[in-house]
């Protein structure tokens, strides 16, 4: 069973003082592109975090995010007093130097001023960062299995196309014959108008063989289902193919192009037209294979 690299996880986790939001969001791309926002009291851990996220989501383009909300009466946030009046004996001093009358307005000033607000935040302990790995986890666990969804609706389309392209195949039959029967009859047609004329035989020959073998669609047709086949096989072998079938998707399209430049008939290259209408729209959804 494929999977695909769309995926969206969230789970959060309430602590005594707080309440931490894991959010992980998944999209397609070639190889793990990953980004991250980690509050600065878990930064010591995001090395390990950036490894869990690397063995376990493979490919595509990773936001990953920790929120933290402070519940409670308690907070972290507290008015540094000794900074406030620091900056308040000076801004007084350099208004008397001036001449300026300081007002009550100026209090709010002081407030935005560096350092006045500062933040007390106790560093997690062991259990604290157990639990934030548990929610890491079980974001994860939403994103594989959000994974599995997408990608068993991707396989079933993969599946329904495949099918349609191999019944296209068939129909390719029906008109070989018609098309070696007016091949045989244009040529006739020209060998009546030059019956009169001296020409080497022999040569003649070689060049039929030449020119029957390069319309000859046989060895194409078999590479095809083959191709076919393969591709159905390998969705079947587990995730982690999206690549590999990528390259099947190429062959595929490879030898339905050698088709329509073969078929030398009009139905045949409307049937190839369909084939290559099929095949795109497996193009356009085989890039969001993991």
């Amino acid at each position: 069973m494929i999977q695909s690299m769309t995926g969206f996880g969230k789970v959060t986790a309430e602590l005594l003082t707080k309440k931490v939001t894991v959010e992980i969001k998944a999209l397609n791309s070639k190889q793990l592109d990953l980004s991250t926002r980690i509050p600065s009291i878990y930064k010591e851990r995001e090395m390990l975090i950036r490894s869990q996220l690397l063995k376990e989501l493979e490919r595509g383009k990773v936001e990953f995010s920790i929120a933290i909300e402070y519940i409670g009466k308690e907070t972290p946030v507290y008015i540094n007093v000794a900074a406030i009046e620091n900056y308040y004996n000076q801004i007084q001093e350099i208004a008397g130097k001036l001449g300026i009358a300081v007002s009550a307005d100026w209090f709010q000033t002081l407030l935005r001023m560096p350092e006045v607000i500062k933040s007390k935040i106790a560093e997690p302990d062991e259990n604290e960062w157990n639990t934030i790995q548990q929610t890491i986890h079980q974001a994860i666990a939403q994103i594989h299995e959000f994974r599995k969804q997408e990608g068993a609706i991707l396989q079933k389309l993969f599946i329904q196309k495949i099918e349609n392209i191999a019944t296209l195949l068939n129909e390719i039959e029906k008109y070989e014959g018609e098309r070696i029967e007016r091949i045989k009859v244009r040529i006739m047609e020209n060998l009546e108008k030059i019956a009169a004329k001296d020409y080497d035989k022999n040569r003649f020959e070689q060049e039929m063989i030449y020119y029957i073998e390069k319309l000859d669609v046989n060895e194409e047709k078999v590479r095809l289902d083959n191709h076919l086949k393969y591709f159905i096989q390998t969705m079947e072998n587990g995730q982690g193919q999206g690549k590999k079938l990528g390259f099947i998707v190429q062959e595929i399209g490879r030898e339905i192009n050698t088709l329509g430049s073969k078929s030398n008939h009009a139905e045949m290259q409307k049937v190839v037209v369909r084939m290559k209408d099929e095949l795109e729209q497996i193009k356009e959804q085989i890039l969001n294979v993991l």
